[in-house]
């Protein structure tokens, strides 16, 4: 079967998002858990990370709704990445209800920032977008109806 991912690259930061994540969603990481780059098995191709590169995460996974896998991992300058936050990338979340729609933009809003409080919409839907505190912009709709 077919599925869709989002992965997230962070400078340094990615246990602290994904466990941040992991309690929005209450779900559990997938797999092994949180993969390290000190768990990788040294190659020829790659040299030795320096010892404060070796903690950081190589690789996490995490269920989030609609059997959608929110995916990460931390870039360390020291095997060439430079990473930017950009502001081209949403995860649009489409829950089943109102309440949880609520419950998931005040938890990913919190110390973040709202660009558009949720309301009920011209197509139908109960929208809204946030920013949370790491920098990742979220989308929501749901299609619920208002009593």
């Amino acid at each position: 079967m077919a599925t869709v991912s989002t992965y997230l690259n962070f400078k340094r930061n990615t246990e602290e998002a994904f466990n941040f994540y992991k309690s929005v969603f209450g779900t559990e990481f997938w797999g092994e858990g949180i993969m390290r780059f000190k768990d990788v098995p040294p190659t020829e191709e790659m040299p030795p990370l320096p010892g404060e590169d070796l903690n950081l995460v190589m690789h996490v996974s995490l269920p989030t709704l609609g059997g959608h896998m929110l995916m990460g991992s931390d870039t360390p300058e020291s095997m060439g990445f430079k990473p930017k936050q950009g502001n081209n990338v949403y995860i649009n979340l489409q829950p089943d209800t109102r309440k949880e729609t609520e419950r998931l933009f005040s938890a990913l809003s919190d110390g973040g920032e709202v660009e558009m409080p949720l309301q009920d919409m011209f197509w139908g839907d109960y929208y809204g977008s946030c920013k949370d505190r790491f920098g990742v912009q979220w989308m929501f709709n749901c299609e619920e109806k208002a009593d």
